[in-house]
């Protein structure tokens, strides 16, 4: 592989780099979605690297980039899959359906901010953390009467416990399916960080719990029903998981085919759905079957609502990583960093790197140099990117969409002022692996 860190192009692309995850950094100023300028900018930094080997005879660059294109492609597809489900989902009305039945509880504040954040923790290691922070955040919003007293205690919360139970889990966030995929940490051996993770979480929400208003809110008598097939589409999606460790694990084939096969027969039962109809859902809410006419059910819609904004900045940022590792920029930093300091104290401060720069580069990036370690460190690194974004409200894909949710309350700011207690969990998360993990050094 030609060395091209002091040549013309490896200078440019890495200007490039820079200059996309600035635009990057300033989404939400400049409101230009995250996607666009890494999908220039890693497209770019390839074409510069293919100008600057055109001059000087012949090209590596391809077969490196097809290697690159079917790691890509395998996580593209697996989260393909797992977006449909979770669109299907919402659109059966399963996530309605736990709200509704929040909000009818009438707890309190104080138990509202519990059972949204212990929720959240629960189901972000099957559903991810960006849909569970997304999903809580609303339901806390919906039942907090605009009290900022509540809301800024219980966003935060949500977003440590959608980011710490992401980390313990392949499914609970892109970085955990990367390390997954990537071969670094089997699936049961993930079961390492769920007492780190339980760390991470319980420890914040004990402090914070005592500034939440002991007050009752407003209740609801809302009802929800679940559309026909909701029940299925869960048990598909519990069996698609299942059937993609499976491959992994026992058929030493990529997750994704797993989850491609849960999607096609998910597509296949929709057709089922579409065919019956929504007279069972539509009698339940004593509603006309005759006269009312809802929309048929569509798998493909599904298919249209995933958020491609994130699949498309995956691929720019994969790509754009990619060309720095042809470059020969990360060996550069692998040396500098794990060569230096060594394995424990680097992948603590990547952690804190997290909570600045999107982890989703931070962990391809940290892959891509594949330092020496066991695997106590990998367990380490996939613990410190997946908690250490909940230090800043813009650190995790959690707490940015989360902060869309209530814009005038939960800010940068609000977020920061309770910085201090959830580093304290961070660093007793940390302790905790060190414990758990002595006898796998």
């Amino acid at each position: 592989m030609p060395h091209l860190t002091n040549s013309w192009a490896g200078y440019a692309a890495l200007i490039c780099f820079f200059l996309a995850y600035s635009l990057v950094i300033f989404e939400e100023k400049i409101h230009m979605r995250k996607s666009k300028p890494v999908l220039v900018g890693g497209c770019l930094m390839w074409a510069m690297i293919g100008f600057y080997e055109a001059g000087h005879g012949g090209s590596h660059a391809h077969d490196f980039i097809v290697e690159l294109i079917a790691e890509i492609a395998e996580l593209f597809f697996f989260l393909l899959s797992a977006m449909t489900f979770i669109n299907t989902l919402d659109e059966r009305n399963v996530f309605k359906k736990l709200r509704s039945w929040l909000l009818r509880k009438g707890f309190g504040f104080r138990k509202l901010f519990w059972a949204t954040g212990g929720i959240t923790f629960l189901l972000s290691p099957m559903a991810d953390n960006l849909t569970s922070a997304l999903l809580m955040s609303t339901v806390a919003l919906a039942v907090s009467g605009g009290n900022a007293r509540f809301i800024v205690p219980a966003f935060t919360h949500i977003v440590v416990a959608a980011n710490a139970g992401g980390a313990w889990s392949p499914f609970g966030d892109i970085t955990t399916l990367m390390v997954w995929t990537a071969g670094k940490v089997q699936t049961m051996e993930f079961s390492y960080l769920m007492i780190p993770a339980l760390i991470n979480w319980v420890v914040p929400a004990l402090i914070m719990h005592w500034f939440v208003p002991d007050e009752q809110p407003v209740g609801s008598t809302e009802q929800i029903e679940m559309k026909p097939g909701a029940r299925v589409v869960i048990v598909l999606g519990v069996l698609t998981i299942a059937t993609a460790v499976s491959f992994h694990q026992f058929l030493h084939l990529p997750p994704f085919l797993g989850m491609m096969l849960g999607l096609g027969i998910l597509m296949m039962f929709g057709y089922v759905l579409k065919k019956s109809g929504e007279k069972t859902y539509l009698t339940r809410l004593d509603r006309d079957v005759n006269t009312a006419k809802p929309e048929p059910f569509d798998i493909f819609r599904k298919v249209e609502a995933v958020e491609f904004d994130t699949l498309l900045f995956f691929f720019g940022v994969l790509t754009a990583v990619g060309a720095l590792q042809y470059i020969g920029y990360l060996a550069l930093v692998s040396q500098g960093l794990y060569g230096t300091l060594g394995p424990t104290p680097s992948n603590i401060l990547v952690g804190l790197l997290s909570a600045v720069v999107d982890n989703i580069p931070v962990m391809y990036g940290v892959i891509k140099m594949d330092p020496q370690m066991g695997l106590d460190q990998w367990l380490l690194i996939t613990l410190t990117t997946g908690v250490g974004g909940s230090l800043l409200s813009v650190g995790s894909a959690a707490g940015v969409a989360v902060m869309g949710v209530d814009r005038k309350n939960y800010t940068f700011m609000a977020h920061l002022k309770w910085a201090p207690v959830i580093a304290l969990g961070y660093i007793l998360s940390i302790m905790a692996w060190w414990v758990l993990t002595q006898n796998l050094r």
